[in-house]
Formats: structure tokens, sequence, C-alpha cells
């Protein structure tokens, strides 16, 4: 199991995600021997799981089932255990096209916090890119580094306990990306700027106030960062309904010729029945300002 390569079959040690309905999934690391339970009875892992497919469904000891996935990033965004806010898909994807990631790029992300928007990152720059994540807090850098290892993605990652705003990343003229979300981004773009290649590359800051997108846009700008522009991600969720709508009645054709012809039958309601969508009144869930900019080539 990789969270950049597929595995047909449930090893010991893999991380799987155990899906028990929409709303409720949870990551479990297979152990030989152990066992995990949930609300439908406990999972044995030696028996119920090693050895089993990806996506197979799996009776529980109290009678019902659930299924298991293999992880993706995707996933483990939705059940990852919280060290800090994290990102979601809708931000992500963004952010990924808006930076052009591709295999073999080369990243600096900061803060790592939860890893959620660095599994996406690896997945996309596998097999031969590398992510440089520096995260300040030790504790944070340590776990995230556990993950990695866990997950098997730790040849494509090197993690920095340090302070970015300070000391930088730890790497010169080799990224071809570099994202911050951090408290005061404007402070690291000088070395954003040192870290991207000479021949040039992209910037993306995450910032939930517009005072520091302001700050951080007029820092940008000093370095000599081009096409520098501010974006929100906002998801519209519409709501599909299947409606039945008379068909109207417009009366004989005016065009015919109704000499010598019988009275026109009466009209009978007839029906039609089509789709449609309801967009929503309300549109919450602001998380924050996407700020991307260009480097020149040198």
């Amino acid at each position: 199991m990789s969270f950049v390569e597929y595995s047909d079959a449930i090893q010991d040690g893999d991380v799987i995600i155990v899906y028990l309905s929409h709303d409720s999934m949870m990551p479990v690391r297979v152990q030989r021997g152990a066992q995990t339970q949930t609300r439908y009875g406990a999972i044995r892992h030696s028996a119920d799981l090693i050895g089993k497919a990806y996506g197979s469904r799996v009776t529980c000891s109290k009678g019902g089932w659930v299924h298991v996935l293999h992880p993706t990033p995707e996933l483990w965004t939705v059940t990852l255990p919280h060290r800090t806010q994290i990102l979601y898909t809708p931000d992500i994807a963004t952010i990924t096209m808006m930076l052009e990631l591709k295999p073999g790029s080369v990243v600096c992300e900061s803060g790592t916090g939860s890893g959620s928007l660095s599994h996406a990152i690896l997945r996309t720059i596998a097999p031969t890119g590398h992510l440089h994540t520096v995260e300040f807090h030790q504790q944070r850098a340590s776990r995230a580094e556990q993950e990695f290892r866990e997950h098997r993605v730790e040849q494509l990652v090197t993690v920095r306990c340090q302070d970015v705003c300070r000391d930088g990343f730890g790497v010169t003229g080799a990224a071809d990306a570099v994202f911050l979300d951090i408290p005061s981004p404007w402070e690291a773009v000088g070395h954003a700027h040192t870290a991207i290649k000479r021949q040039g590359g992209r910037a993306c800051s995450f910032s939930p106030c517009i005072e520091q997108v302001q700050r951080t846009c007029e820092a940008l700008a000093a370095r000599g960062f081009q096409d520098i522009s501010t974006l929100e991600v906002l998801l519209r969720v519409h709501d599909v309904r299947t409606v039945s709508m008379a068909t109207p009645d417009f009366g004989p054709d005016p065009s015919a010729d109704d000499v010598g012809e019988a009275p026109p039958t009466p009209a009978v309601n007839q029906s039609v029945t089509v789709k449609t969508t309801t967009p929503p009144r309300e549109i919450p869930g602001h998380t924050g300002y996407l700020t991307f900019a260009t480097k020149p080539r040198c």
C-alpha cells in the first residue's frame, strides 16, 4: 500500500480506510492479530483484512458490514487526525492546478500542519518529484514525518522543523512551486523567491483574512513577482429534483381551415416529467483567499 501507488490486496502494515457510510469513515492501520471496533461490531485484522482485495465488503462480528478502501489523498483529508485546521478538496484541487504541478515537480510547502495538502502534492509529483515541507512545531513535524513513513511516501518528501520566516525552506533555486499557509506569509516571500528556480515558477499563499492578502500582495510585487491574483473557492451544492409540469393548452391552431370541419376536441390535461436543479439560497463556508503569483525567469 502506498498513497501514490495502487495495490490490489491488503497487507500487514497497510493504512486502509474503513467506509461505514457516506458521512462516516475512519483510517485503520492493519496489524496482524489486532481488532478494530465499529458500530457494526469488531473487525479482525488477520481474518477479515489481510489478503482481502481493496474495495471488499467485510462482515463485522455483529453481522453488519463495511467496505475497506484503498487510501487516497481525498479520503485521507476527510479522515485524518486533525492537528491543525486543514485544507479541503475544493481548495486543494485549485492549488494543484494553479501551481501547475505535475510528475517530477519540486515543491516547497509551509506549514505542514496535518498533512492534508501534502498528500495531494505527493500524489501529483510522484514518482520523480520531491516535496520540501517546513513545520515550526516540533511535535507536528515529527508526527507528519511518521505518517509519511507509514504511508510509504517518505522517499518523496523532506520534513524540516524550523521557522520559515526566519530560516527559509532549506532549498535554493530548486523549486518549481512554493505554497505558504502561515500567519504572516509576507515575511516568507523573500525565502520563496530564493527557493524557486532561476527559470521561474509559481507561488501560492493561503490566508483567511483580506488584510493578510493585501500585505502578501505588496511583498510579492516588491520581490518582482508578476501575474498576482487572488481568488476564493466557494462550493455550491445544487438540489436536484424531479418535477411534473403541466403541458400548456394554446387552443386550436389558428392557421387551420375550419370550414366544414368538426368542432375541436376539448383539450386533455397532460404533463411532462423533467429534472430541475435549485441553487442554494446561501453559500456558507469561507475558508480563505488563495493568492497566486509567478516568478519570472531571472
